[in-house]
């Protein structure tokens, strides 16, 4: 018995207990009214007439309700049931944009006309719609044919391009972004669908996060100071130990910000006007470049150059030597011989290793960490803002001291900044020291930048190991040195004590930069680049929300299905092949899908390669569900999972955790009980019987990507219907469908 019947039984049984007690209470009210009418000899006549036939109105009521209670499930299929279910396919029509027609319900002629009234309106809606739908493509034509020619244009660019929200989410990436990343992926050899990007994705997956929200502190800053085209640039390694050099341009909000004023007390410009308020930072554009290649082809050139020195050291020692012996007048002429073959022999060497090192270097050697030019001040500002954020039981103070407010400085702030609060945090630790000081001054072509602290001098053995020693902050160990940060900036460092003044401090010597001029007056803003794909996310706060209060149309979804070897996780079936698509801004993404076949090193039994068509020779040599659920898992993250019948899906990645380590926490959602939710009066909540009702074709069945791409469908158009019954937020959904009947079951 499925839940609908029950729910019919339920029904039925309670309404023939009404009309049961009805019935009795009738009879009781009659003979209650009759007998109070008669007087005391009449009762005793009534009573010795009555009480021996008794058992015949009994018999006769409940002959009555039988009779009823044959005919109130008919009754109730027609008039109860089948309106229901006419309300529920309805509501799919009035709420989904799902073209079919209703089936003939099984009520009275009253019923059958009313669905044909509902199909003819339903014929006319869509006649509109298909007009409006026309009109809009013809109206907006010429926007799709730009829209093509950028996207056109983005997939020819070799650059890796993404742009960003400020949450870090990814709106547009190109198709050389896509193989960027593919590139740096972990896991290669797997899924098209593993990679590191996607709509909606974080970017923080691949960056991190420290390295972003600086170059937008120092782009923020520039656009602050009216400066033209602000733009960071930083180097980061990627996961498969890929060198890569990004650079950042911001996406400015398409609205121009209105003018400081308005009973403001800003300052005025020259003439008397207001000064225009900053634009607003609306997301980031990140330009990429893999400089892998290059900088092994640098460093490969580094080696020669210094073979060629080290080569060269030992010849012109010689060449020397035998041109001083050459100057001798009392040499004859075989020792004259001798040494001009030495000298001949050595500079032939020198010749030809400066032409093998000449033929392999077709340009000038690059900077291998690039340095950017920054303000001296705003590196201090920035020192004393990290340095006193750093951890610890009292904050540190730090004051900016004897600063040239015009000094400009070529450097990789980033780096040098983790220098600087490093080397606090070791003196707070390990010194006691609660106050420091920060000094900036040009020297020549260079610049000092000291870190100044009141006495506790150490040694020359503590000040090596700190510059060597992999730099410490907080609790958190970094890569690099203070020596490796110094020979980026090909700087110095040392320790230094002032006797008189009772001071102490460390000295890098730093690269200068050319002063970049103030401009005259605020560079005029050119329109921010067109909308494309889903630039409207950029509305998006998703720290600002926990995950059950946002809305379903809001969120992005990894909707997945698994063909498996059996029907019973617990005991001993596998995962066979996963498959999944991501839906982002209420839209399906297909082409960034995750489909991989499993081997599950176990026999694959003949009944379920009937259903999924999987041959045993398919699954050889496929990577073993511990290779692939690491890249599912990283598909998956920042999303909600959906399936259909979900608790069985997930009972099969619960049992992986403890071999794998990684756990599924995300929320889920479930398509046969929100199903259940939106249409409880309907007789089956199979996929393929929510398909039909919901008009969504059923491609691919029972390949996990296909069933997942069906799922995927239906899910969509069950949003609008459950929006439609107030359930609004991914916490109602989840509340809603716990609630029903199906969710009791377990795998």
């Amino acid at each position: 018995m499925n839940a609908r019947e029950r729910r019919q039984a339920r029904g039925v049984a309670l309404a023939l207990g009404a009309i049961a007690a009805a019935l009795l209470g009738w009879l009781l009210a009659t003979g209650a009214l009759l007998w109070s009418t008669l007087d005391a000899d009449e009762r005793l006549q009534a009573a010795a007439l009555i009480l021996p036939r008794a058992a015949l109105p009994v018999l006769s009521t409940l002959l009555l309700v039988a009779a009823l209670g044959a005919l109130l499930p008919r009754a109730w299929r027609r008039w109860v049931g089948a309106p229901a279910q006419l309300l529920e396919h309805t509501r799919v029509l009035l709420d989904t944009d799902a073209d079919r027609a209703l089936a003939s319900p099984q009520g009275g002629a009253e019923l059958q006309a009313l669905a044909e009234v509902i199909n003819a309106l339903a014929g006319q809606r869509g006649t509109l719609r298909a007009e409006m739908a026309d009109q809009v493509r013809q109206a907006s034509r010429g926007i799709e044919q730009e829209r093509s020619r950028l996207a056109a244009l983005m997939n020819e660019l070799t650059q890796a391009v993404v742009v960003c929200n400020l949450d870090g989410r990814v709106l547009l990436y190109n198709a050389s972004a896509r193989e960027q990343f593919r590139a740096l992926s972990t896991a290669p050899s797997l899924a098209d669908g593993a990679e590191l990007i996607g709509l909606g994705r974080s970017i923080y997956a691949v960056f991190d996060r420290r390295l972003l929200a600086h170059a937008l502190d120092k782009i923020v800053l520039h656009l602050r100071r009216g400066l033209p085209r602000p733009s960071a640039q930083f180097l980061t390694t990627g996961g498969a130990g890929q060198l890569l050099r990004v650079r950042m341009a911001p996406v400015l909000d398409a609205e121009t910000p209105p003018a400081v004023g308005d009973g403001s007390s800003a300052p005025a410009n020259a003439d008397g006007a207001q000064p225009a308020a900053p634009p607003v930072l609306g997301g980031f554009v990140l330009m990429l470049d893999n400089i892998t290649t290059e900088f092994e082809q640098e460093s490969e050139r580094d080696r020669r150059l210094n073979e060629l020195t080290e080569g060269s050291r030992a010849s012109l020692g010689n060449l020397q030597a035998a041109v001083e012996m050459l100057d001798f007048p009392d040499l004859d002429e075989v020792q004259r011989e001798r040494f001009l073959a030495v000298v001949r022999d050595e500079a032939g060497a020198m010749g030809r290793r400066i032409q093998e090192l000449a033929s392999q270097t077709t340009q000038s050697m690059k900077t291998r960490w690039p340095l950017e030019d920054m303000l001296g001040a705003e590196l201090v500002a920035a020192a004393v803002r990290r340095i006193q954020a750093l951890p610890g039981p009292q904050p540190l103070r730090v004051a900016a001291d004897e600063v040239d407010a015009e000094l400009w400085l070529k450097v990789d702030s980033f780096s040098l900044l983790q220098a600087l609060a490093s080397l606090a945090g070791r003196l707070a630790e390990e010194h006691g020291v609660r106050l420091l000081r920060l000094r900036l001054a040009p020297v020549g072509q260079r610049a000092h930048l000291d870190l100044v602290w009141l006495g506790h001098a150490m040694s020359t053995e503590t000040v090596v190991g700190w510059e060597t020693e992999a730099m410490r902050i907080g609790g958190e160990t970094l890569p690099l040195t203070v020596r490796d940060v110094v020979q980026r900036h090909g700087g110095e460092f040392w320790f230094e004590r002032e006797r008189v003044r009772q001071e102490a401090f460390f000295r890098f010597l730093l690269p200068l930069a050319e002063a970049q001029a103030e401009p005259s007056a605020p560079q005029q803003r050119l329109e921010s680049r067109p909308e494309y794909y889903d630039f409207d996310l950029f509305a998006r706060s998703e720290q600002t929300r926990a995950m059950d209060d946002r809305r379903l149309a809001e969120l992005s979804y990894t909707v997945f299905d698994t063909e498996t070897t059996g029907l019973n996780p617990s005991g001993g079936d596998e995962i066979i092949q996963i498959g999944a698509a991501r839906v982002v801004n209420g839209k399906l993404l297909r082409h960034e899908s995750f489909e991989q076949l499993v081997d599950p090193q176990r026999d694959l039994p003949a009944a379920g390669i009937a259903i999924h068509g999987i041959q045993p020779a398919m699954l050889r040599g496929q990577p073993t569900i511990a290779q692939v659920l690491p890249a599912f898992h990283a598909f998956a993250q920042d999303t909600v999972l959906v399936a259909h019948n979900a608790a069985f899906d997930m009972r099969f990645l619960q049992l992986k955790e403890a071999a794998t380590g990684l756990r599924f926490d995300q929320p889920v959602l479930d398509t046969l009980l929100l199903s259940a939710v939106v249409h409880p009066n309907q007789e089956s909540h199979r996929l393929e019987e929510i398909a039909q009702r919901l008009a969504v074709p059923l491609l691919g069945r029972h390949t996990a990507l296909g069933d997942a791409l069906v799922t995927a469908e239906v899910w969509l158009r069950l949003v609008p219907l459950l929006a439609a019954m107030g359930i609004h937020t991914l916490g109602q959904a989840r509340e809603a469908a716990q609630k029903t009947y199906y969710a009791r079951l377990k795998y």
